[in-house]
């Protein structure tokens, strides 16, 4: 399905996540569109990965969830990646026994295009020298931003048409912060649509289109960016003023 600037490419209604007796997402509505980088941003335990990963089918949910149009009900991680869907996870899920390169490859599983394959991880070593560096080192021996840089890798690997990242920041120094954020701006400015979850909401405000905000699963904002970022309550409660 062919898209333009502007589309929606995923629209979420009415998406529920309950654990046991707690419910952590309580009716989340939103969307993004065909070349936007969307942020949802929000405190630990929000509800933000809970939504991330009801969108990717790996927690079960209510609502409904619709990509290009179609519903994802049902249907498999690989599925969405054939889709041009990809997600990088908190956590990193870099599989750690392979080197860099062989997880950067299985990025590229559901392609068959060896010269573009060929010339995508050059893009991806030229985006991350230090993975060119070390790309015959086993992914499990790197550092928590070399393994993020790693897993954007991977997922950039798979040319996504809409690249899901959950808490890219998470626990890295300032400098590796600054390269991972670069980074996503370079992605989205190369036209692959991003929808970013963050707890660094000033980051993930200065270099979005547009964002939502998220209390205790429920949206309780949502605009372009650069006006929740002078918003009064979201830097009272986000940025410390």
């Amino acid at each position: 399905m062919n898209t333009t600037p502007g589309d929606v490419l995923l629209q979420v209604n009415g998406l529920q996540v309950a654990y046991g007796g707690i419910q952590a997402v309580k009716g989340v509505d939103f969307e993004v569109r065909a070349g936007e980088l969307v942020c949802l941003i929000g405190s630990n335990g929000a509800g933000k990965t809970s939504t991330m990963k009801a969108i990717t089918g790996s927690l079960p949910c209510k609502g409904q969830v619709h990509y290009l149009g179609r519903s994802l009900r049902g249907q498999g991680p690989w599925d969405l990646v054939r889709q041009g869907l990809a997600m990088v996870p908190e956590g990193r899920g870099v599989f750690t026994r392979m080197s860099i390169h062989e997880n950067l490859l299985m990025g590229a599983f559901v392609r068959d295009d060896a010269d573009g394959i060929a010339a995508d991880l050059e893009r991806i070593y030229a985006l991350f020298p230090r993975l060119q560096e070390r790309h015959a080192q086993l992914a499990g021996t790197l550092s928590g931003g070399e393994q993020q840089m790693l897993a954007m890798g991977r997922a950039l690997m798979s040319r996504p048409r809409l690249l899901l990242l959950d808490e890219p920041s998470m626990g890295l120094s300032p400098i590796m912060v600054d390269k991972i954020f670069e980074v996503v701006r370079d992605v989205a400015r190369e036209g692959t649509t991003v929808l970013l979850v963050e707890q660094n909401a000033s980051r993930a405000l200065a270099l979005a289109d547009r964002g939502y905000v998220m209390e205790s699963g429920l949206i309780t904002l949502a605009g372009v960016a650069r006006e929740l970022l002078h918003d009064p309550a979201v830097r009272s409660a986000y940025l410390g003023e």
